[in-house]
């Protein structure tokens, strides 16, 4: 058709596939959106979440114009002002608190809601501005945090595997990763495997949609993979399997490690996990057997008091049997380590230094604040401890800014509400964190109503506070440009010019990879092995269970319909989500008087959500399982499962625990 234009983007949204797609534009309006066949890893599908991307950005809810309260905090209720009657208020707002209570009392509250190097939390997107200011520094700790340190410590980067390479493999084990739903494109390479002979295991607490697909589900008891992992291992060495030139040449701290795994054998680790001893033996023996054996462990593995460690050890599985040295062998967690984007925040325009506040610690830590600007997140929606949260939120002396594309729950307590663009009006640069290709985003359209990036926000906001700090003002053109001139070979030849021109490129790395084939990045050059009595920290529900009035533990996996909270107000999405429900086992629904359809209170000394009860053995007992992603007031009784996840730090990098919660199950009164 005479007119229509093909624009390259990717998805910008916290998943592994950061897919590349194709909007077609006609007369200036995106009449088309497809995945792009020709990307290597996506290959041209969508997932059924970004299949209404477009329908999405021309939602009758959409935020347009900047907005001021006009009712009490948590109201929702605002008016229409102008731009410039939002950067002057904001700029008064601003220099007043800076003046009395100095620029550590702003907190720059960024979210994962964009995962862009320009315009998203990959780049920290106005860090500049920020560090002018001498705002407080964001901690952006709520998603993998405990797994990256983990593998730091290990490998010495959260770099692994090329995705890719999983056609390659002969055993693969899906550990705490339901890849049908949260990273799909990676199912075309396991099939690939599969009609190569390999053996697939997914090892969960529940039965999700990728376990029905696996050849073997291993129901795991939440908070004891690492115990798993020394069990498998332990097989490993009855079975004379490990790789002994591996380990003396690639690897430090094996005595002690060896010694660690002897102490956990079959029958007692069976104990720990719940799983049967027969079950561990035989997988132990398949991992002693077969070569490459490759591991997917993602983000939900760690959400838990012992989520490090337990990263930290399945990293250690293969530096004992060897893997890393074969194309297909090792562990995929996250792909960022390897890249290499030059990301300058520019922390020279710090006057001083300053303090670091903790994302998943917002309840705690706000009582110092004066300032919250939210960018990029949903905090009532998705943080832990969405009561204290909520207090927080209503005190009259904090000036809440928060820049969205919808009206959140977190935007019902904002005083100034600004508009920002989505996906396809503003340029972004991406790397997915499942694959190894950079890829582009041009603007196929014009923003809708006052709609301004991220960027543009901030150049405008310093422009009417006269801040004069040249690189504050740099042009998104300028900000991509320099990411990529980092200098790391992994960049070599890819130019902004080519990444415009061909939408994605991939990294410099050989296909296959084999990440560590000249050293690992630690000091030694060599693997660490877990030191003894550190490769194993049990989740806090395992520790306390049995002292503790709450029996279960809730598990809050991905829901298939939303992604964190985006999309939580897609009515066609919501529909076809349903409405909310608690997964029970039928032993534990029978002792609770619970039964399919009823509607329940999940509940413990922090709070409580609402969700109709599904008696089913997808669960264990002891485990109970409601998907995420719920707006709280689109879900019964105005909250979700954040409502009973405490504010309490993972035992590495600070991570969030929202997989490491006691609760109780009861039946609501009334019909």
């Amino acid at each position: 058709m005479s007119g229509e234009l093909r624009v390259w983007g990717a998805c910008p949204l916290d998943c592994p596939d950061g897919c590349s797609w194709i909007v077609t534009v006609d007369e200036g309006r995106a009449v088309k959106m497809r995945g792009n066949p020709d990307h290597p890893y996506t290959r041209g599908s969508l997932c059924v979440k970004v299949n209404r991307y477009l329908e999405h950005t021309r939602a009758d809810d959409r935020i347009l114009h900047p907005l001021r309260r006009t009712g009490p905090k948590g109201s929702g209720r605002f008016e229409r002002i102008s731009w410039d009657e939002a950067l002057e208020e904001i700029s008064v707002r601003l220099r007043g608190i800076i003046e009395e209570h100095g620029g550590e009392a702003i907190w720059p509250y960024q979210g994962t809601g964009s995962l862009g190097f320009v315009q998203g939390c990959e780049g920290m997107a106005g860090r500049r501005f920020w560090n002018v200011l001498g705002a407080s520094r964001h901690r952006l700790n709520i998603c993998s945090t405990a797994g990256n340190t983990g593998l730091m410590l290990t490998n010495g980067t959260p770099g692994g595997m090329d995705p890719e390479d999983f056609a390659l493999s002969k055993l693969i084990l899906l550990w705490g990763t339901n890849t049908l739903t949260s990273g799909h494109h990676l199912w075309k390479f396991v099939q690939d495997a599969r009609a190569d002979g390999a053996h697939v295991v997914a090892i969960d607490p529940i039965r999700t949609r990728t376990a029905d697909q696996a050849d073997q589900h291993l129901a795991i008891r939440p908070g004891t993979d690492a115990a798993l992992a020394l069990g498998l291992l332990n097989v490993v060495l009855a079975e004379g399997a490990q790789d002994e030139e591996f380990l003396a040449e690639h690897t430090e701290g094996w005595a002690a490690f060896r010694e660690e795994i002897l102490s956990h054998p079959v029958a007692k680790v069976a104990e720990i996990t719940g799983l049967p001893a027969e079950d561990i033996h035989s997988l132990g023996i398949r991992l002693a057997r077969t070569r490459p054996t490759a591991i997917r462990a993602t983000m939900g593995i760690q959400r838990h008091a012992g989520g490090g460690t337990a990263m930290r050890t399945i990293a250690a599985i293969p530096g004992v049997t060897g893997d890393w040295r074969h194309p297909g062998g090792g562990v995929s967690y996250s792909t960022s380590g390897h890249v290499r984007l030059r990301v300058d925040t520019r922390e020279d325009l710090l006057a001083a230094p300053v303090r670091a506040l903790t994302m998943t610690r917002l309840a705690s830590d706000l009582g110092s604040v004066k300032c919250l600007w939210v960018y990029g997140a949903n905090p009532v929606g998705s943080t832990s401890d969405t009561n204290a949260i909520r207090r927080e939120l209503l005190r009259d002396d904090l000036f809440t800014v928060v820049m969205e594309q919808f009206p959140t729950d977190t935007v019902d307590y904002a005083d100034i509400v600004l508009p920002a663009t989505m996906q396809t009006e503003h340029l972004d640069l991406h790397a997915g964190y499942g694959h190894m290709y950079l890829q582009w985003n041009e603007p196929a359209v014009e923003p809708p109503g006052e709609c301004l990036s991220t960027t543009e926000t901030f150049r405008r906001l310093a422009r009417h506070m006269g801040l004069t700090e040249p690189s504050l003002y740099d042009s998104d053109l300028e900000l991509a440009g320099q990411l990529l001139a980092g200098g790391h070979p992994s960049l070599e030849g890819i130019t902004l010019d080519r990444l415009r021109k061909e939408g994605w490129v991939r990294m410099n790395y050989p296909k296959p990879f084999i990440p560590f084939a000249e050293g690992f990045p630690t000091p030694s050059g060599r693997l660490r092995f877990p030191p003894a009595g550190e490769a194993y920290v049990p989740s806090l529900s395992v520790r306390t269970a049995g002292r503790s009035p709450y029996k279960l533990t809730l598990i809050t996996p991905a829901a298939h319909t939303f992604l964190n909270t985006v999309f939580g107000n897609n009515p066609e999405l919501r529909r076809r989500a349903k409405e909310p429900v608690v997964l029970v086992n039928p032993a534990d629904a029978a002792e609770r008087g619970l039964v399919s359809g009823q509607r329940a209170r999940v509940h413990n000394d922090r709070g409580e959500f609402l969700a109709d009860v599904e008696v089913s053995d997808r669960v264990a007992r002891g485990v109970v399982a409601s998907p995420k992603g719920r707006w709280p007031k689109h879900s019964p009784g105005g909250a979700n499962a954040n409502a009973v996840v405490e504010e309490r730090d993972a035992d590495l990098g600070r991570g969030a625990v929202y997989h490491d919660n006691l609760v109780e199950v009861s039946p609501c009164a009334g019909p």
